[in-house]
């Protein structure tokens, strides 16, 4: 199993601090935010990690993060993304990486209280097919929202105006190889980018998805209320 962490986007929504930075090096508490998604693919058992950057700072993450030695990694990965074309075309660029194995995806910017091994191992026992991570939250809008009918879910929409559940999808996924024929197959959506909802329903189509609850809290932390409510979770964690 490999792990991949996607931490590309040029992060206008936090300008005027991300004009000089990428958003995935701003500090959530004591740590970069980087820190937390690679700390969460090592503590789940996986070593094998590719970074997926881009923008005018990508050179920052190699300075920073070196080889991964600070995380107890003989070796860290790192691929650039041109530009931006969406979370599925950031994992396209992994395929090489994945070498026909399972990957785990994590976004640069979720953070959680708990870990994923549980549901890492559940995965590795799947015989194929894709895994997501889901959380109740209050105010699914601004998230792709699962509609769940028992043990399966049915659907996944993107920010819908009226959501079928309160369930929305992290930015925790995992897939077998076949995602890269998936993702190799996408349009482009009304705003130019190939979306990881797409890939997700092309599983749900398969009938190949699986999803676990997270327990405790999770976050992400891409706009200012959401890095600073990181930033207090992770300070209450810590201290």
């Amino acid at each position: 199993m490999k792990g991949i962490v996607l931490a590309g986007g040029l992060g206008t929504r936090m300008l005027p601090l991300t004009k000089i930075t990428n958003k995935h090096l701003l500090p959530v508490f004591n740590k970069p935010m980087i820190y937390y998604p690679i700390q969460t693919l090592v503590d789940a058992g996986i070593e094998d990690i590719l970074l997926v950057t881009g923008g005018t700072n990508a050179g920052d993450f190699l300075r920073l993060l070196g080889n991964g030695k600070e995380f107890g990694l003989k070796h860290l990965n790192y691929t650039y993304q041109e530009g931006e074309g969406g979370i599925a075309e950031a994992l396209g660029l992994a395929e090489y990486f994945a070498a026909g194995e399972k990957i785990v995806v994590i976004l640069g910017d979720n953070l959680l209280q708990q870990g994923i091994k549980k549901a890492v191992d559940n995965f590795q026992r799947q015989e194929r097919g894709a895994k997501i991570l889901l959380k109740e939250v209050s105010q699914p809008q601004r998230f792709g929202v699962a509609e769940i009918s028992g043990d399966r879910i049915v659907s996944i929409e993107e920010k819908p105006e009226a959501p079928k559940s309160n369930f929305i999808v992290t930015g925790f996924y995992m897939y077998d190889s076949q995602v890269f024929d998936i993702v190799k197959a996408l349009k482009p959506s009304a705003r130019g980018e190939l979306e990881i909802t797409d890939v997700n329903n092309a599983y749900i189509e398969q009938g190949t998805m699986t999803f676990e609850i997270l327990e405790g809290w999770w976050t992400d932390a891409g706009t200012f209320e959401s890095l600073y409510n990181a930033t207090c979770l992770i300070a209450e964690k810590t201290l």
